[in-house]
C-alpha cells in the first residue's frame, strides 16, 4: 500500500507541474497576443488623404515640385503633427473637360479632403461657361459618388480683362456657385495677391515663381485648415 501510494502521489505531482507549466504558457501567451494588439493599435493612426486636383499651378509648372504649395501644405500639415498626407495630382494644360476624364483613376485611392483646382485653361481658351461648369459638376459629383464623406474644397480663378467684360464676369461666378450649390469650401481667388504681380510670376506672366507659390499656399490654407482640425 505505501509502495502505491507513493506511485499515486508522483503521479498526482507529475500532472499538477504539467498544469502549472501550461497554466504559465497559456498566461505568457495571453500576454503576447494582447502586447500585440496594444502595439499594433498604437502603430495604427489613421492617416487622411487630401488630393489636390488641378492643372500647372497646383502641379508647380517651372518650379521644383516641392516647391509648389501643394508641398508647402504638407508642411504646414506636419508642423502641426496632423495626420494628412498630401497627394499632388496637378496635370500642366488639363481642362475642366480634361479633368473629368481623368477623376476616375485618381479616385482609386482613399480621399478625404478634395482640392479642385481647374477651369483657369478653360477660361484661356475661351471655352463656353456653361461647358466648364458642368465639368467641374460632374467631377465633383463623381468624388460625392465615391466617398460620401469627403469634404469639397473649390478654388475660385479670375480670367484678365482682355477675354471681354461678361466672359470675366460670368467665369468669376462659377466656382461660388458650385460652392454654394454642392455645400463646399471655397478659396475666393487661388491667386490672390499673386495675380498680375509681376514680381511674383514667372516669365510668362502666369506661373507663380517659388515666392508667388507660398503666397498661393497661404490663401489656399486659410480654408483648408479649419476642416483639418
Amino acid at each position: 500500500m505505501s509502495c502505491m501510494y507513493k506511485i499515486t502521489f508522483s503521479i498526482n505531482l507529475l500532472f499538477l507541474s504539467f498544469c502549472i507549466l501550461s497554466c504559465g504558457d497559456d498566461d505568457k501567451l495571453t500576454k503576447n497576443e494582447v502586447s500585440k494588439v496594444n502595439d499594433s493599435t498604437a502603430s495604427s493612426t489613421v492617416i487622411k488623404t487630401i488630393v489636390f486636383f488641378g492643372n500647372s499651378l497646383t502641379a508647380g509648372y517651372g518650379l521644383d515640385p516641392a516647391q509648389a504649395f501643394p508641398a508647402l501644405i504638407q508642411k504646414k500639415i506636419d508642423s502641426l503633427n496632423l495626420s494628412y498626407k498630401v497627394i499632388n495630382a496637378g496635370v500642366s494644360g488639363e481642362t475642366s473637360s480634361g479633368g473629368n476624364s481623368r477623376v476616375d483613376w485618381i479616385l482609386e485611392q482613399p480621399v478625404d479632403v478634395f482640392v479642385l483646382e481647374l477651369g483657369a485653361n478653360d477660361g484661356l481658351r475661351g471655352i463656353p461657361i456653361t461647358e466648364t461648369k458642368t465639368n467641374l459638376q460632374s467631377i465633383i459629383n463623381k468624388v460625392k459618388a465615391k466617398y460620401p464623406q469627403a469634404k469639397i474644397v473649390i478654388a475660385g480663378m479670375q480670367m484678365p480683362p482682355n477675354m471681354g467684360q461678361q466672359y470675366t464676369s460670368d467665369f468669376r461666378g462659377i466656382f461660388g456657385e458650385l460652392a454654394r450649390k454642392n455645400n463646399s469650401s471655397l478659396i475666393p481667388f487661388i491667386l490672390e495677391g499673386v495675380g498680375g504681380e509681376a514680381g511674383l510670376n514667372q516669365g510668362d506672366g502666369i506661373h507663380p515663381t517659388t515666392e508667388g507659390h507660398q503666397l498661393v499656399a497661404e490663401n489656399v490654407w486659410q480654408e483648408l485648415q479649419p476642416l483639418l482640425q
